[in-house]
């Protein structure tokens, strides 16, 4: 069996999912109401900023995905004790009793997680060193640890490479520094937070990611004690404290996962309410989404995302950091996109590889073309680099049922709605995957009315 497909079914088992295909009889639309939880992209961080708290933290509307059961398994073999109630989504965190582990518990809860490159920071305060394996996650880009080494560095951390991974250490503590990012990076910015709260003195991020959920982790720390401001250039500067206490937080709910049930819904003919979905977090997905010739209504608990009827119109899209095009709203958005009557076009900036998932569609019927070239007027790292990060969908195309394997996080879900959408029969394997980030989404699959089987059931 391949890495990605035993990744897949790694993380499908974590959250219980019995098989890792499944059977799709598409065509139909998806109508109904799910709920979403808390972000991944937040939850996840603010299970490592616990570390940081010398008293409890409880955390709320958590998702049951496995990427919270790697970060789980993760600080318990760091001695935090943790709690999880699954259904009622909240997690209990005591650092109490943290200390050093062994690399191979370490690489063993890791799996493709990146996560444990942000325990670095935390670590070397309460313990004064840290250990990381070798790190995996979606095959979507480079997203080296180089810099996230440096940042490090910077704080005064002792780096050593060894065969299985990287030992750091911090004889003399850590002390606040002034870092400039060339890229407004979210994993850097999030391993200067947890780093720079505790380090002695002041540090000044400039460049800085300033997506809602950098924000909510910034009010998670200001929660603990940390202090923390937040400039409109892209400059955080945070002022280092001895002590940090526990926190209670409710989570920012998953924007993307939101976004992902609206392009279903649209893709498929649907309608669907996402309880949990708010409205300021998805300004500019919204405007694309109404662009396209989607409809939503905005409700105190949540909105609903419809298609109101006639021809989808094509658009241009350019990805981006907040407040820009997410590069996690593209890939179902594409999948719409086939419907549209004309040429759209997806320039991808953050990612250069994010366009793997586009070959099962072409497969299934999509008219998409990809190209190296920059289609697109934003400035873009990778037009120089031969990638290709252009995506040209002309519509509208009929897909067709077809056998595709997921092959990361996103794409993986686009597949699912790629064969929501299809006419016939659609066998989609490495399902497990999709589990990383969404949570439940074979009930909620259930919910909207989609007709499939999972092979093992």
């Amino acid at each position: 069996m391949n890495t990605v497909a035993n990744d897949a079914r790694a993380a499908g088992a974590r959250v219980g999912l019995s098989g890792d295909t499944i059977t799709i009889n598409g065509g139909s639309p998806l109508t109904g109401r799910i709920e979403v939880k808390g972000a991944k992209n937040l939850v996840t961080k603010a299970m490592v900023a616990a570390l940081l708290g010398e008293s409890p933290s409880e955390l709320r509307d958590v998702p049951d995905i496995s990427d919270v059961r790697v970060v789980k398994g993760l600080l318990e073999v760091h001695g935090v004790k943790v709690e999880h109630n699954v259904s009622e989504g909240i997690l209990l965190l005591d650092p109490a009793g943290v200390e050093s582990a062994h690399m191979t518990d370490i690489d063993a809860h890791a799996g493709s997680s990146r996560i444990p490159i942000l325990f670095c920071g935390p670590l070397l305060h309460r313990l004064g060193e840290a250990f990381i394996p070798d790190l995996g996650g979606c095959r979507i880009g480079d997203r080296p640890i180089d810099y996230h080494l440096e940042v490090l560095g910077s704080f005064g951390a002792v780096i050593e490479k060894l065969p299985t991974g990287i030992r750091m250490t911090a004889p003399d503590g850590l002390t606040g520094t002034k870092i400039s990012l060339p890229y407004p990076s979210v994993g850097a910015t999030e391993q200067v937070l947890l780093t720079a709260v505790r380090a002695k003195g002041k540090t000044e991020l400039s460049g800085a990611a300033i997506e809602p959920e950098i924000m909510d982790l910034i009010n998670i720390l200001q929660k603990m004690g940390a202090i923390i401001s937040v400039d409109t250039d892209r400059v955080i500067r945070i002022e280092g404290v001895d002590k940090l206490q526990g926190y209670t937080h409710r989570a920012l709910f998953d924007r993307n996962e939101a976004a992902s049930w609206a392009s279903a819904a649209l893709a498929t003919g649907g309608d669907v309410f996402v309880g949990g979905a708010q409205q300021a977090e998805m300004l500019t997905f919204l405007n694309i989404f109404r662009k396209v010739g989607g409809a939503f209504e905005i409700h105190d608990d949540g909105i609903r995302f419809y298609h109101p009827g006639g021809e989808l119109k094509p658009v241009v899209v350019e990805t981006d950091v907040h407040p820009g095009f997410m590069t996690d709203w593209q890939q179902p958005l594409v999948v719409a996109l086939t419907k549209a009557n004309g040429v759209s076009i997806v320039h991808e900036t953050v990612y250069e590889q994010r366009f793997g998932f586009v070959d099962a569609l072409v497969k299934m019927g999509a008219n998409i073309q990809l190209h190296s070239e920059c289609l697109g007027g934003h400035p873009c790292r990778f037009g120089q680099r031969n990638f290709l990060h252009s995506a040209v969908i002309s519509g509208p195309t009929e897909l067709h049922g077809a056998d595709i394997e997921v092959p990361d996080l996103r794409g993986g879900f686009s597949h699912l709605i790629a064969a929501l959408t299809a006419q016939g029969t659609s066998r989609v394997s490495n399902v497990g995957i999709i589990s990383r980030g969404y949570g439940d989404f074979i009930t909620k699959l259930r919910q909207l009315g989609a007709d499939f089987v999972i092979e093992g059931e």
